[in-house]
C-alpha cells in the first residue's frame, strides 16, 4: 500500500493503474479518467482530498476483486499518520591477518552467528514496528466504527469496515460486534443474524458480547426459541451462558412475555444454572401479579434449592396472589408459616394488609371476626409492625361492609389524618365503593356529626362525593335529609305531586323503574343494600341516635359510681350521691313497652276507632261494628305493605334539668382509654380512698339494661294482641270485658294435661342433672385442694399477689390507641354527648346541605323541604332565609302555601326582618308572592312603626 499527498494536483482526476508485473514487483502509472480505456483488473481507491487544495490518493491493488472503491473520510484522516522510519545498522568487524587458519575459521563462525542474530533482531524490530502501526490504525478505525454503531448507523459501520479492508486491515470479531450492535439498536433481528453469518463465513469466532446482544434483541421481541438457540451456540463454543440466560429472562419479563420467561428459567434451572437475586424476585413478583401462583411457588422452591431462602418479600408476593382467590384460609396458612418462621420471614405491614384484604373481600361466611383476630395480633406486635394508609382503608372497608360502624369510625379518624387516605379508601369506586358505603352507613345510623367530619376530610383532598353516596331513598330523600324525622314520610313541597308523570319519568312504562315493594316471595329490591355483606344498617334518626348516646354515656357513669363509690363526685355528700344515682336511674329507665304499640281493635272504644280512621284519612261514619271492620282492614293492608301500624301520638314531657345534679355528674371522669390511670390502679395506687367509703344505698338495677340496643329491640317487638285477627266481634258490655280478662288470665296460665299434673307432686323438687352433679363435685374438689392457685378476697391483696407471681406485667397494659398513636381517642371517648335539640338538628342539616353541594352533589327538592319543615317545627326563623336561598340556587321552587306558612310564622314570632328578607328573596328569584302575604307583611311593618313612634312620643 502507498499513500501520500500530491504536491501538484492535475487538472483532472487520474486512475493509478499497476503494471502487468504487479504480482512480482508492481509499478504504477497515472491514467487520466477521461481516457476511454478499460480500468485494469486491480483495485483502485480514490480518496477524497484532505483539503480543497491538496487532494490525496491512496493506492491499493486487489488481485481477487477487480473493483474500485471510493475513499471515506476515515482514510483521509490516516494520511497524516506518521510512520516510524526503519533504521538498519551494519556491524563492522576487524579481522586480524596474524591469526592462523583455525583461529580464523572460529572467528568467522562467530561473526556469522552474530550476523544472523543481528539480522533476526532487525527483522523482529521491523515486525514490531509494523504491528504497532497496524494497531494504531485499527484503533482509529474501531473508534469511528463504534461511534457510528452507537448512533445506529448501519451504513456508516459498513463503510468503515470497507475502509479497513482498503487500508489492508482485516475486520476482526470486534468490528463485526459493532455491526451486530448497530442492527440490534435498530431492532433489526434479521440484519443482526446476517452480520453474524457473515462473520462466521470469514472464519471468525464471535465475541460473547455479540451473542449477548443478539439474545437481548430476541428477548425484547419475545423470540424465546431463537434466544435458546443462541445460548446453545454459545455452549458449543465453551462460553459461559449464565449471563446470556439471565439477560434473556429479564428481557422476556420486561416485554410482557412472562410465560416464555418461565419456560426459559425452568430449562436453565434444570440444567444447573443459578439465577441472580434480582431475577428470582422479578419472576416471583410478576407471576403473582398475573395470578400464576403455581409457577411462582415452583420458582420459590428452585430458589431455595439454589441456597437462597424465601424472605418476607417473597411471602408477601405469594399472599398478593392468594388474597384474590376468594379462599382466605390459604393465605392464612402462609401467614402462619411466616409467624413461626425465622426472623427474615416474619410478617410485616404489607403481610397484614394482604390478609385483611383476603378476609374483607371474601364472598363466603362472616369474616369480620377473623379480621378482628388479625387486628389483635397486629396490635400485639406493634413494636415491629405499624399500620399504613392501606391498613386503615381496608379496616374501614371491612367494618363498614359488616355494619360495625362504630369501629369503622375509629379507623376512619386515623385514615383521614394521613394525606391521600380518602383517595385510597375510594379506590376509584372499586370493590363496592367503600367510601360511599361508609357515608351511607353513617347516614342510616344517624351519625351526622361523623358524616360532616368525613365530608370535610373529602373536601381537604378535593374528593368529589360519589353518586353511590347520593342514592335516593324510597321517599326521594338523599343523605342530606333522610335522617330527619319523620323518616318514612315524603316531603311536603307545597303543591300536589303528579305521581303518574313521575312514574312514567322513572321508566314505569318500559319496566326500568325499580321496585321498592317486592313481589310475593321475592327479596327486597332496596338499591342501598348493594355493597354491604348482608344488609345495610337499620335506618335510625338523628334524634334516636342522640338519645342512645345519652343513655350509653350515663350508663357508664352509673357503673363507675357503683364500682368506685362516691369518691368520683369529689367532696359531695352521701345525699348528693343518692340524688345522682336516682337521677341516673330515671334517665336510664326503660320506656313503656306498650307506648309504641297499637291497642287491640277489640278493646278500642268508638272514639278511639274514629281517631285512628281519621288519622289515616278513612271515613268515620257507621256504628262500632263497621268502624271495627274498617280498622282491621286498614291494619291488614299496612302489614302487607310493610308499613308501621298507626299509634296514637304520645305527648313528650320535657324533663326538668337539675343543674346541681348535672354539675355533680360532670365531675365524673370515666378514664376510658387512659392506660396510665388503669396501670396505676393495677399497682394499687389510689384504691384505698375508693374502697374506704362504702355507699349506704343499694340501687335497684332491674330496669337498667347493659346493652344499649336491647331497649330499641324490645320497643320494636310485635304485640300479639294487635297482630292477631279477631274473629268474633266483642260487645261494649261489662260482661265482654270480664271474659276478655279471663281469657288473658288463662293465656298467662295455660292448661296442662292430666298426666303431667299427676306426675307433679305438691312438694316435688327438680331433679339435678348429671352435669350439675359433676360440676358441684368439681367445685368441692377445688375447694379442698390446697395445691390449686388462689387469690385473696381482698382486691388490694389480690393485686399484690398477682404482681408477686409475675403472671401479669403492668407494661403489657396498652390499648390500640397507645399502640398506634391515636392521641385523639381518649378525649373523644370521655367527652359527654350533647343532648338533642331541634335547633341543633337544623344547623347540622344546613351545614350538610352546603357541604354536599360544595363536593358536587345535588340535594333534591324533598331534602330542602324536609329541612325547612324541621326549622318550622323548632321554630328557627334565622335559618329560613338560608334554606330558601339554597333551594332557589338549586333551581327548585316550593308551592305558595309553604311560603305563606314560613312568612306567617315569622310574623307570629315577631321576626319582621326575617319575613321581609324572605319576601325580598322571593321577588329576586322571580317567584310571585300572593297579595295576601304582602298585605300581612306591610301591615305588620306599619304596626311596628306606629308602636315605635308611640313609644318615642
Amino acid at each position: 500500500m502507498w499513500w501520500g499527498p500530491i504536491l501538484h494536483p492535475p487538472p483532472s482526476l487520474f486512475w493509478l493503474i499497476p503494471s502487468p508485473s504487479a504480482y512480482v514487483a508492481p509499478t504504477w502509472r497515472l491514467i487520466p479518467t477521461g481516457m476511454s480505456q478499460t480500468i485494469p483488473s486491480s483495485l483502485i481507491h480514490f480518496f477524497l482530498p484532505l483539503t480543497q487544495q491538496t487532494p490525496c490518493f491512496v493506492l491499493h491493488h486487489n488481485h481477487k476483486d477487480r473493483q474500485c472503491f471510493p475513499i471515506s473520510t476515515t482514510m483521509a484522516n490516516l494520511l497524516a499518520y506518521s510512520q516510524n522510519p526503519l533504521t538498519l545498522t551494519t556491524n563492522k568487524f576487524m579481522i586480524s591477518k596474524t591469526l592462523n587458519r583455525s583461529t580464523f575459521s572460529v572467528r568467522a563462525s562467530a561473526v556469522t552467528r552474530r550476523k544472523k542474530q543481528s539480522q533476526s533482531q532487525q527483522q523482529q524490530q521491523k515486525e514490531d514496528e509494523a504491528t504497532s502501526t497496524e494497531k494504531g490504525l485499527r484503533l482509529v478505525f474501531m473508534e469511528d466504527l463504534m461511534e457510528r454503531a452507537k448512533r445506529r448507523d448501519v451504513a456508516g459501520v459498513s463503510e468503515v469496515m470497507y475502509d479497513m479492508i482498503a487500508a489492508g486491515i482485516n475486520p476482526g470479531p470486534r468490528s463485526f460486534h459493532g455491526l451486530v450492535i448497530s442492527h440490534t439498536l435498530n431492532a433489526d433481528h434479521e440484519g443482526a443474524m446476517n452480520a453474524l453469518r457473515r462473520e462466521l463465513s470469514e472464519g471468525l469466532c464471535p465475541l460473547p458480547e455479540t451473542f449477548t446482544a443478539l439474545i437481548r434483541l430476541f428477548g425484547s421481541k419475545g423470540y424465546a426459541t431463537r434466544g435458546l438457540e443462541i445460548l446453545a451456540a454459545m455452549e458449543k463454543l465453551n462460553y459461559d451462558i449464565r449471563n446470556g440466560w439471565l439477560v434473556l429472562i429479564g428481557e422476556l419479563i420486561r416485554n410482557d412475555h412472562l410465560a416464555d420467561a418461565n419456560k426459559v428459567f425452568l430449562k436453565g434451572a434444570e440444567g444447573g444454572l443459578r439465577a441472580s437475586d434480582e431475577i428470582y424476585d422479578l419472576l416471583i413478583k410478576e407471576d403473582c401479579r398475573v395470578g400464576d401462583h403455581s409457577n411462582a411457588l415452583t420458582i420459590a422452591y428452585k430458589m431455595e434449592e439454589a441456597g437462597r431462602m424465601a424472605t418476607t418479600y417473597h411471602f408477601n408476593c405469594l399472599l398478593s396472589c392468594q388474597a384474590t382467590c376468594g379462599i382466605p384460609e390459604i393465605a392464612f396458612a402462609t401467614f402462619e408459616n411466616m409467624i413461626y418462621g425465622q426472623e427474615y420471614m416474619k410478617p410485616d405491614t404489607e403481610t397484614y394488609n394482604w390478609l385483611i384484604q383476603a378476609y374483607t373481600r371474601a364472598e363466603s361466611s362472616d369474616r369480620v371476626q377473623d379480621v378482628a383476630h388479625l387486628l389483635g395480633m397486629m396490635v400485639e406486635d406493634y413494636h415491629r409492625v405499624q399500620p399504613n394508609v392501606k391498613t386503615y382503608a381496608l379496616l374501614v372497608e371491612c367494618f363498614t361492609k359488616y355494619c360495625a360502624v362504630r369501629e369503622a369510625i375509629r379507623h376512619f379518624r386515623a385514615l383521614m389524618r394521613i394525606e391521600g387516605g380518602i383517595k385510597v379508601l375510594y379506590n376509584e369506586g372499586n370493590y363496592g365503593d367503600p367510601l360511599s358505603l361508609y357515608l351511607r352507613a353513617l347516614c342510616r345510623e344517624g351519625r351526622i356529626v361523623e358524616l360532616l367530619e368525613a365530608l370535610e376530610a373529602m373536601g381537604r383532598e378535593n374528593q368529589r362525593i360519589p353518586d353511590r353516596a347520593m342514592i335516593l331513598s324510597q321517599k326521594y330523600r338523599t343523605l342530606v335529609s333522610s335522617w330527619i324525622e319523620p323518616l318514612s314520610t315524603e316531603a311536603d313541597v307545597g303543591y300536589e305531586i303528579d305521581y303518574i308523570a313521575r312514574y312514567i319519568e322513572e321508566g314505569g312504562l318500559t319496566g326500568e323503574r325499580k321496585r321498592w315493594v317486592p313481589r310475593e316471595g321475592k327479596t327486597s329490591l332496596d338499591p342501598d343494600v348493594a355493597g354491604f355483606v348482608y344488609k345495610n344498617p337499620l335506618e335510625t334518626s338523628f334524634r334516636q341516635h342522640c338519645l342512645e348516646n345519652w343513655r350509653r354515656y350515663h350508663r357508664k357513669v352509673l357503673r363507675a359510681l357503683r364500682r368506685r363509690g362516691p369518691s368520683l363526685l369529689g367532696d359531695a355528700s352521701e345525699a348528693d350521691y343518692v340524688r345522682v344515682v336516682e337521677w341516673l336511674f330515671h334517665v336510664l329507665k326503660r320506656p313503656n313497652k306498650n307506648a309504641l304499640k297499637p291497642k287491640a281493635a277489640s278493646k278500642m272504644l268508638v272514639p278511639e276507632l274514629m281517631e285512628e280512621l281519621e288519622a289515616q284519612g278513612l271515613p268515620t261514619d257507621g256504628n262500632r261494628s263497621v268502624l271495627y271492620q274498617r280498622v282491621q282492614k286498614a291494619r291488614r293492608i299496612n302489614r302487607s305493605r310493610n308499613k308501621p301500624l298507626w299509634v296514637p301520638p304520645v305527648q313528650e314531657q320535657e324533663e326538668e334539668i337539675d343543674e346541681e345534679v348535672q354539675e355533680l355528674v360532670s365531675r365524673v371522669r370515666l378514664e376510658e382509654g387512659n392506660t396510665e390511670f388503669w396501670r396505676r390502679r393495677f399497682l394499687g395506687e389510689g384504691l384505698e380512698a375508693e374502697l374506704g367509703i362504702q355507699p349506704a344505698i343499694e340501687a335497684e338495677v332491674s330496669d337498667v339494661s347493659d346493652n344499649p340496643e336491647e331497649d330499641v329491640n324490645k320497643q320494636q317487638a310485635d304485640d300479639d294482641e294487635a297482630d292477631k285477627e279477631e274473629v268474633a266481634e266483642p260487645t261494649e258490655t261489662q260482661a265482654g270485658d270480664t271474659e276478655a280478662v279471663k281469657d288473658k288470665e288463662e293465656a298467662a296460665n295455660p292448661l296442662q294435661m292430666i298426666g303431667v299434673q299427676l306426675f307433679k307432686g305438691p312438694e316435688t323438687t327438680p331433679a339435678k342433672s348429671k352435669k350439675s352433679v359433676k360440676r358441684l363435685a368439681r367445685i368441692a374438689a377445688m375447694e379442698n385442694d390446697d395445691d390449686e392457685d388462689w387469690y385473696p378476697l381482698d382486691i388490694l391483696e389480690a393485686f399484690k399477689e398477682l404482681r408477686n407471681r409475675k403472671e401479669f406485667n403492668a407494661s403489657d397494659m396498652y390499648t390500640i390507641a397507645d399502640a398506634w398513636g391515636w392521641t385523639w381517642e381518649m378525649e373523644l371517648r370521655n367527652t359527654p354527648p350533647r343532648r338533642w335539640s331541634q335547633e341543633w338538628e337544623v344547623e347540622l342539616a344546613v351545614k350538610l346541605m352546603k357541604k354536599v353541594i360544595e363536593l358536587g352533589g345535588k340535594p333534591t327538592i324533598g331534602d330542602c323541604a324536609i329541612i325547612l319543615r324541621a326549622a318550622i317545627r323548632a321554630p328557627y326563623p334565622s335559618a329560613f332565609l338560608e334554606i330558601l336561598g339554597t333551594t332557589h340556587s338549586l333551581g327548585y321552587v316550593f308551592g305558595s302555601p309553604l311560603y305563606d306558612e314560613v312568612v306567617s310564622l315569622c310574623l307570629d314570632l315577631g321576626e319582621l326582618d326575617a319575613a321581609i328578607a324572605i319576601v325580598a328573596d322571593l321577588e329576586t328569584s322571580g317567584i310571585t308572592v300572593p297579595d295576601e302575604t304582602l298585605d300581612r307583611v306591610i301591615q305588620a311593618r306599619q304596626t311596628t312603626r306606629s308602636n315605635v313612634n308611640g313609644t318615642s312620643l
